[in-house]
């Protein structure tokens, strides 16, 4: 794998999205009408270091108390999957 922070690696989508020395590729978004949608996109910084960029949108319910429960829900869900994510980062690097 090339790690040279100025080649473009296979899968940057190129052009506008690469900018200030980072690499971007083509976002892939899941969306569930009605209820949400989550953009994940591969990111390799100027640095050389990548990350995945996760960008999530929920419907919230127009009830308060409801909604704060949502809330909660769903940043207990994402600590989970921050977790689990860098747990499996940790079993290839092994």
């Amino acid at each position: 794998m090339n790690r040279n922070p100025k080649r473009h690696p296979d899968w940057c989508a190129r052009g506008h999205r690469c900018g200030l020395g980072e690499h971007r590729a083509d976002p892939l978004t899941i969306a569930i009408p009605g209820h949400g949608r989550a953009t994940l996109t591969r990111v390799r910084g100027a640095d050389g270091r990548e990350h995945a960029e996760v960008r999530l949108t929920v419907a919230l319910a127009d009830a308060e108390p409801c909604a704060r429960v949502q809330l909660l829900g769903v940043a207990t869900d994402l600590r989970a999957l921050i977790d689990r994510a860098t747990r499996a980062g940790r079993r290839w690097a092994a």
